[in-house]
């Protein structure tokens, strides 16, 4: 199934895929969304997550920054890592956080293109499936929020994968929180699925560049620490399928990781609004190549052998630089 960005094409196609999103378990293939660029053989973007605050906690700052950054880019649209809106997600269709936290505070006109969006645990605390609907699109067309889905974006393909029902922990210690489980269970064929239909469409792409999109990490020195259920049921296809980039939030901070097994590069963009001052695991990882523990976001550039991450602070000031040849497949 794909879809073209057109605003009417889209809208339809949404219709399509949100009826059909309780279905996950028995489809054979992720929805995919066709994003075009701008027919320079370049594809750029910006990547935040954990952010939706009504503003607070920098994140109206934040937001500026982000347009000021996608501006000089042109970017060609936003992916956010999840946690879009706090503390406990959405409480329905018509919940107004939905445009006090996302249309009032992402204004630039850099930041009126497509956001490609997944839940995070947060947003699993309340209507989680309000996200994936049709009536949020109308409020701000910008907006698209589904399960896990691809994105075709001609140079690369994005794949957003659901994290959160890996983690055994919200259903064994849920604490005060009550999770949205509706359209997950039972979880264990859930993300058995959820794996079938990540590797297959990893196998089938042949895209330049391969980059997988969640919620949680596979490795972090953060608070959270690695996923260890990712780790075990995740990492392995995306080592065996090619994948360059893993993005994810949940973790209040910026870092990136390099795999010691593959080239993947763990990228962590979790600090769209409240950070976590020195809240850091203490690591001898080798393979930690920076970290930064206030607000921030995070670019990706991209053309057909080169791949250039950068990294800013609430003041839009360069923190990390990290560019590769995929030819050579060595830092520089």
């Amino acid at each position: 199934m794909t879809c073209t960005s057109g605003n009417i094409t889209m809208v339809l196609c949404l219709w399509f895929v949100i009826s059909v999103c309780n279905l996950h378990t028995n489809l054979a293939e992720l929805p995919k969304f066709n994003q075009p660029t701008k027919g320079d053989e370049t594809l750029r973007f910006l990547v935040v997550g954990d952010w939706g605050r009504k503003g607070d906690f920098n994140q109206s700052q934040v937001a500026f920054q982000m347009g000021r950054i996608g501006e000089k880019m042109d970017i060609d649209f936003v992916a956010s890592t999840g946690d879009n809106f706090y503390d406990d997600g959405l409480k329905g269709e018509d919940d107004p956080n939905f445009s006090e936290s996302f249309t009032n505070i992402y204004t630039a006109n850099s930041l009126q293109k497509q956001w490609f969006s997944v839940l995070g645990n947060h947003d699993y605390r309340g209507d989680a499936m309000a996200q994936f609907s049709s009536s949020l699109r109308k409020k701000d067309s910008r907006w698209l929020c589904l399960r896990s889905f691809v994105v075709n974006a001609e140079i690369a393909e994005l794949f957003f994968v659901d994290t959160t029902p890996f983690v055994n922990y919200y259903f064994t210690n849920p604490e005060d929180h009550k999770y949205d489980w509706r359209g997950v269970t039972p979880v264990k064929s859930y993300t058995a699925s959820i794996l079938r239909d990540v590797e297959l469409a990893l196998k089938k792409s042949r895209a330049k560049w391969k980059i997988v999109v969640g919620h949680h990490a596979i490795r972090s020195v953060g608070h959270h620490g690695d996923t260890q259920e990712l780790v075990e049921r995740l990492l392995p296809i995306l080592r065996a399928n090619n994948v360059d980039l893993y993005v994810n939030g949940h973790d209040h901070c910026l870092e990136h990781i390099n795999d010691d097994k593959s080239p993947i590069q763990f990228l962590t963009s979790g600090a769209g609004s409240k950070a976590w001052r020195g809240d850091v695991k203490e690591t001898n990882d080798e393979e930690l190549k920076f970290f930064y523990d206030g607000q921030g976001f995070m670019s990706v550039e991209l053309i057909e052998n080169y791949v250039e991450i950068v990294f800013y602070d609430v003041f839009g000031q360069v923190l990390h630089t990290w560019a590769m040849s995929k030819q050579l497949h060595s830092a520089m």
